[in-house]
């Protein structure tokens, strides 16, 4: 029996939770089974599906069913195209590409940046928009009141994997990551993000979806609030996670990049401005 987290006793007084990463739920051989990460992605997709059909239902988007699983196949490919290509070239993984040339490919490997996901799902919007003349700040919306579910999930799935643990910390919440070489109480950042990234926009997009008339008077201004809370939230999760690869003038990556992601966001509010519901 497998457990994926023990209590460590430091002293008579204090125990640190000790995290044993568990990156499957079930597991073949030693790279091949379920894993937690797969699975979050494909549960992403299915919840959103599930509400672009609900959706469509109440009278709140004029994309079908049999639309909006095109859409779902736009934004896999979006996603996952997008959020490979972004870990690769904005966290320095082509550095490898003269000794591993085909490591960009190696996916069950990890390495997903969110930030080239965003620039992923942005493509294939446009795209679909362009194909099926459905006008792009109203998938915009539909997108972004149910994506924060994937980001949910695959935060649980990091902290399930054991990677992209936080700082160190002498909190009594503090969590032993088995792998990390310091072997010091961090920050379950994983978690945090799972929270704020991912519960708190999600119950936010769907509170301006439903009970508000922004999606269908000003399109575009969900997507715009999303990405700026995304961004906030995501500076603030920094604080607390251990960056992940080199600084970029004295910020996190995922501080750094963030702030275009903010900036998208205002340009989308005052798109929705502009444009005629």
């Amino acid at each position: 029996m497998h457990l994926s987290s023990v209590f460590c006793p430091l002293s008579p007084v204090l125990a640190i939770w000790q995290h044993t990463p568990h990156p499957f739920l079930i597991q073949f051989s030693e790279d091949v089974g379920l894993r937690y990460y797969g699975l979050a992605y494909l549960l992403g997709f299915v919840f959103g599906a599930w509400m672009f059909r609900l959706y469509y239902k109440a009278g709140r988007t004029p994309l079908t069913p049999v639309a909006s699983m095109d859409l779902m196949m736009y934004l896999v490919i979006g996603v996952m195209v997008g959020g490979r290509l972004g870990s690769y070239l904005l966290y320095d993984n082509w550095r490898s590409f003269g000794s591993d040339p085909l490591g960009i490919f190696k996916v069950w490997k990890g390495g997903m940046a969110s930030h080239g996901g965003f620039v992923g799902v942005l493509v294939a919007l446009l795209w679909f928009s362009h194909k099926h003349k459905v006008k792009f700040l109203h998938l915009a919306d539909l997108v972004t009141s149910t994506a924060p579910c994937g980001i949910l999930l695959g935060r649980l799935a990091n902290y399930l994997n054991g990677e992209l643990w936080g700082k160190a910390t002498d909190g009594t919440w503090g969590m032993i990551f088995v792998g990390d070489p310091d072997h010091l109480p961090r920050h379950p950042s994983q978690l945090y993000e799972a929270a704020l990234e991912g519960a708190l926009l999600l119950a936010y997009g769907q509170w301006r979806f439903w009970r508000s008339d922004a999606p269908v008077k000003h399109p575009g201004r969900l997507s715009g609030e999303f990405l700026i809370g995304y961004a906030l939230v995501r500076i603030i999760c920094e604080v607390f996670r251990e960056p992940d690869a080199s600084l970029l003038f004295g910020l996190s990556r995922g501080t750094f990049f963030s702030f275009f992601v903010a900036i998208g966001g205002i340009w989308l509010i005052r798109l929705s401005t502009r444009k005629p519901a």
